[in-house]
């Protein structure tokens, strides 16, 4: 397995863009979906509410008009997917490793697991794909050091990953719900890529 490298900032484009193309032409697909119990739907909207109260009161940065896009479009996904489950799609030439249930007879004290996904491959539509795992880079000319962090989804996302063809970096066709590094939230969160794969990995369950 090879280790890959995500630059967040360039898919900011792309995130309006896929905004702005969902709330314009996407239409609600079955509004009898249960999705006001759904904890991330509950807390997206209370982080929606205090945002459009922030801006009200303080007026729109950059930063927080593009934090409100990205939650009413987890919002959006929420209310509107013919999906409940979340489905990853691995485009990028290497193996990812994903987030996804724990089984029943699990030990593990973590909220998921991790687990392989080949590239070509896309999680199946019965199997809730939650999010993808990122390991920590390297210091490099011009770019700091990260630690390794947690890239989430909500239910009813269609996530693919990329390679870009010139940097090689990985980028997704959509922001994350939230990005988790290590104690910031009860999922497994490896230091590094061996030490997730020392820790026990199975392939995820892919749509054939």
């Amino acid at each position: 397995m090879k280790l890959f490298n995500i630059n967040f900032v360039k898919m900011t484009l792309v995130c309006l863009l896929v905004v702005v193309n969902f709330f314009m032409i996407a239409q609600p697909s079955w509004a009898s979906k249960k999705y006001t119990s759904d904890p991330d739907y509950i807390e997206i909207t209370k982080a929606l509410e205090s945002a459009l109260q922030d801006k009200q009161n303080q007026g729109a940065t950059p930063e927080l008009q593009q934090k409100i896009s990205n939650l009413q479009f987890q919002k959006y996904i929420i209310e509107n997917s013919e999906e409940s489950c979340g489905i990853c799609r691995n485009e990028t030439g290497k193996t990812l490793l994903v987030y996804g249930q724990k089984p029943k007879k699990s030990s593990s004290t973590y909220d998921n697991e991790l687990y392989l996904l080949p590239s070509g491959a896309e999680t199946d539509d019965e199997w809730d794909c939650q999010g993808v795992y990122i390991p920590a880079q390297v210091a490099t000319e011009g770019q700091e050091a990260t630690p390794a962090q947690a890239f989430k989804i909500v239910h009813g996302t269609r996530l693919v990953a990329t390679s870009n063809p010139q940097t090689g970096e990985i980028e997704f066709n959509l922001p994350p719900a939230k990005i988790f590094q290590a104690g910031e939230a009860n999922w497994l969160i490896p230091d590094n890529l061996q030490a997730a794969l020392d820790a026990g990995v199975t392939p995820a369950k892919i749509n054939d």
